[in-house]
């Protein structure tokens, strides 16, 4: 019989997509923004090719993919995305719960999101008595100068935590994530609330499909 695994002593989120249902809006911005300007993609593959990406990134490899983007289109997209995400960003289903748990376990948590600061801002702070939970800890790739998957990041929310990263855990639902958190020395879970997980399986995280499953995988009750 396997045993239970050892519960993490930190927990680092990223913020679209595992703590806030950010990215449906996005991405749904994103692929009408790249069809007005030359590249009309499925959803499905602007999703695919972009998850877990900066805006700044989106930008020159749209370009590349024959997109027509003037030079100033991304402080345009961000002042269009942070308009509607403004209108309303609801939270991931299970993590009050979750936060909760680890909470009552005594682990501290903190957020490394390639979003900008100001974006988790936004998402974030339409739920107040959540970000006051993270008590500052909200790191960005951008404003480290150094965005997923580089494994900066998480090592900085590591730090910031008190803990080595072979003693975390992160929580990602892009394979740019899993790739920054394996590159990080940090174990990582991946969330695939709509499908199979296979791309995040393939850079090394647990799957796993519903919040409310995490508390059980990290040994936690």
């Amino acid at each position: 019989m396997t045993p239970p695994p050892m519960p993490p002593r930190a927990v680092i989120f990223d913020c679209d997509g595992v703590l806030v249902d950010s990215e449906p809006a996005a991405f749904e911005l994103l692929t009408q923004d790249l069809a007005a300007h030359g590249l009309d993609l499925p959803p499905a593959q602007v999703e695919r090719l972009f998850i877990g990406g900066t805006i700044p990134g989106v930008h020159r490899a749209a370009r590349d993919l024959g997109a027509r983007l003037p030079d100033d289109w991304v402080a345009g997209f961000y002042d269009r995305l942070y308009a509607r995400l403004a209108e309303g960003t609801a939270l991931v289903p299970g993590i009050p719960h979750l936060l909760d748990t680890l909470d009552r376990a005594g682990i501290p948590y903190a957020v490394g999101s390639n979003g900008s600061d100001h974006k988790m801002q936004v998402t974030l702070g339409q739920h107040p008595g959540l970000i006051a939970r993270f008590g500052g800890r909200l790191f960005s790739g951008q404003t480290i100068g150094a965005p997923k998957p580089a494994p900066d990041l998480y090592l900085h929310a590591a730090r910031s935590l008190g803990q080595p990263p072979g003693a975390c855990a992160v929580i990602e639902d892009s394979p740019t994530g899993a790739r920054a958190a394996a590159a990080a020395g940090i174990r990582c879970y991946g969330f695939a609330p709509h499908g199979d997980g296979t791309a995040l399986a393939a850079e090394g995280a647990q799957v796993f499909h519903r919040m409310t499953d995490l508390p059980g995988l990290l040994g936690l009750r």
